[in-house]
């Protein structure tokens, strides 16, 4: 499965793809119309709690990544969300966050691909 990472603020440029967003809050100022999504998946996303406390603190996210890859691991809907991911050869996280190397959607790719391969 090839994953891919896209912000969904930019004009969707794949559309070859199931479009999922990942985000556990819906962008501000996007609407479901225009997001051209497949699927939404907030119950996968970092809880309110964690997604608080980094606030997208670059100096925060070495951590982040430690305590959302714990929450996947913990999470009971991750099983059910990795089976969904398998039915498809693309895959295409959309995110909100501003920066594309720093956010869950990243974390989230690593997890995947570490337990696809495993």
């Amino acid at each position: 499965m090839q994953i891919k990472l896209e912000r969904i603020y930019t004009k969707p440029a794949d559309h070859s793809g199931y479009r999922l967003l990942v985000d556990r809050l819906w962008p501000r100022g996007i609407s479901k119309v225009n997001a051209a999504l497949d699927d939404w998946n907030k119950a996968i996303a970092p809880s309110n709690d964690l997604r608080k406390w980094f606030n997208h603190d670059v100096a925060k996210y070495p951590e982040f990544r430690q305590r959302y890859l714990a929450e996947l691991a913990a999470n009971p809907a991750t099983t059910d969300f990795l089976n969904t991911l398998k039915q498809h050869a693309s895959v295409i996280f959309l995110f909100g966050a501003k920066d594309e190397q720093h956010n869950q959607a990243v974390v989230l790719k690593e997890y995947v691909e570490k337990q696809n391969n495993a």
